[in-house]
């Protein structure tokens, strides 16, 4: 859209107001309109080069609802270059790096996946999200073969774009592995490696770990994780595992425990993983990942178990891929890590598959007005996941109707030029020429009076690298709500599973 020159009039005010806002990049001006409006638009356009992230975003109000101002090219698409990471809060915060940005080491070999194959990796989860929420019993094929994995364990989901860097072993060795919300088992590839995919580092060894100690076929924690035909010989008493994902994706190997370091000072003795001998599939360069669910051989749960935390923890996902998130583990207490403005709601607890985390979103709003869709049109059988995996929000059809229409109406007020969607997409829009973009504030809606405004880069996507079209970042699924990751972007996400609640804090990171 065409800026023109601002207002003298008009100047100083909203340099005032831009100047004493928050660092969020992020302004709020009311009302919106005239050459007020100009003058804002102006300012975050020159301002965008100089803040944390790149992002010139500005915060409208007014008698028109709620809108966000992004510019097209600094907000909207990742930097070439990494930006600050995010402040530690303690010492048990990690840096949440994407795999495929420049803050990332992983980026050696190859090219980043193009969206069609982004969106062919998230159908693939989604897929295997209906299995795991669905299914009567936790049976697989992996290799030609029947491999029943243990109902604890569930059917791993695929992986997630982000990963974290933690050390294993003793001495510790700096391993990056991915983290997701979907699994409760971890796990990293191990020497001697039959069949494994590259990565990045060199294998972990477990010889060369002063504490590293195979899990047994008699061991407890093998009839709990273990695969169900663990056999004990002179030769070989190690516990198996066996494990595939929504894309066939596999590793299998032993069970094992280590002391795993997750920063300076904070270790987790005798930490159960499973050693990878035979692993395949499409997990780039990392070495490995871990399980953030709420089953019992996850991370988290392993902390609290230990006493070394509460039954939680807390993350920020990077508004792009060139930004640092964070995943921190707290300390008596897992509100600990919330920010301030955070709002909990009820974590629901499901029948089917226990370990996912479930919400009761409820309604949406699109530039301050309730979208048109009762709570009933939200709900689906255990209630909506959220899921570090998966990249974009599924809604039930009805509400994801209601969303659509009103997203689009609002668009249409400022005359955006509607274009051709690529599945699963249906609203997308040319922005060839635009230096700016307005996106109308949405905000998910939960049953016990919770709601957290998204941030507008987790509502709009940009679909190509030039930045021709650009989508709504939602889509219709018949069975399943989930909150994909693209709307967790900046957003700090808390996850006090031993209160039972799940809380968001709006401009948790860059």
């Amino acid at each position: 859209m065409a800026i023109s020159s601002p207002d003298s009039r008009c100047l100083p005010k909203a340099l005032h107001k831009f100047t004493k806002a928050m660092p969020s990049s992020v302004r709020r001006c009311s009302p919106p309109q005239g050459s007020c409006l100009a003058a804002l638009l102006a300012l975050a356009a020159l301002a965008s080069a100089g803040r944390l992230g790149g992002a010139a975003a500005t915060t409208m109000g007014g008698s028109e609802g709620e809108w966000d101002v992004l510019s097209v090219v600094s907000s909207l698409l990742p930097s070439s270059t990494c930006t600050a990471p995010a402040a530690a809060s303690n010492s048990t915060t990690l840096r949440v790096v994407h795999r495929h940005g420049p803050c990332s080491s992983l980026r050696s070999r190859g090219e980043p996946p193009s969206h069609a194959q982004t969106m062919a990796r998230d159908s693939e989860r989604l897929d295997a999200i209906h299995r795991k929420a669905g299914r009567a019993t936790a049976s697989t094929k992996l290799g030609g073969a029947n491999v029943t994995l243990q109902a604890r364990w569930g059917k791993p989901l695929g992986t997630s774009n982000y990963y974290i860097t933690v050390g294993l072993g003793t001495p510790a060795r700096n391993l990056s592995v991915e983290l997701d919300t979907g699994s409760d088992q971890s796990w990293v590839q191990c020497e001697p490696c039959d069949d494994c995919y590259a990565q990045h580092d060199p294998l972990f060894d477990p010889a060369k770990s002063l504490t590293y100690a195979a899990v047994t076929c008699g061991a407890q924690e093998c009839r709990q994780f273990g695969t169900q035909n663990c056999t004990s010989s002179e030769d070989d008493d190690r516990c198996p595992y066996a494990l595939t994902y929504g894309d066939n994706s596999r590793s299998t190997g032993n069970l094992a425990r280590d002391t795993l370091a997750l920063a300076p000072g904070t270790t987790l003795p005798g930490f159960m993983f499973g050693c990878g001998h035979k692993d395949a599939g499409i997990f780039g360069e990392v070495d490995g990942l871990f399980g953030l669910s709420r089953g019992m051989a996850s991370l988290s749960s392993q902390l609290a178990a230990a006493k070394l935390g509460a039954a939680g923890f807390s993350y920020c996902l990077p508004s792009t891929s060139s930004a640092v998130g964070y995943l921190t583990f707290g300390g008596a207490n897992a509100a600990v890590a919330a920010p301030a403005n955070a709002q909990f709601t009820a974590m629901l607890t499901g029948e089917l598959d226990a370990s996912l985390y479930y919400l009761n979103l409820t309604g949406m709003t699109v530039a301050g007005r309730a979208i048109k869709a009762p709570p009933a049109a939200f709900a689906a059988a255990e209630g909506t996941i959220i899921d570090s995996g998966t990249a974009f929000s599924r809604l039930p059809p009805r509400a994801y109707a209601a969303l659509r229409s009103a997203f689009r109406r609002a668009m249409a007020r400022h005359g955006y030029r509607r274009a051709p969607a690529p599945a699963p997409f249906d609203t997308c829009y040319d922005l060839a020429g635009h230096r700016t973009v307005r996106v109308p504030a949405v905000a998910l809606e939960f049953g016990d009076g919770a709601a957290v405004r998204l941030d507008p880069r987790g509502v709009l996507y940009a679909w190509d690298e030039a930045f021709q079209v650009a989508c709504l970042a939602f889509a219709p699924d018949p069975d399943l709500g989930v909150i994909g990751n693209v709307q967790q972007r900046t957003v700090a996400v808390v996850y006090d599973v031993g209160g039972a609640k799940i809380g968001f804090g709006a401009k948790g990171c860059a």
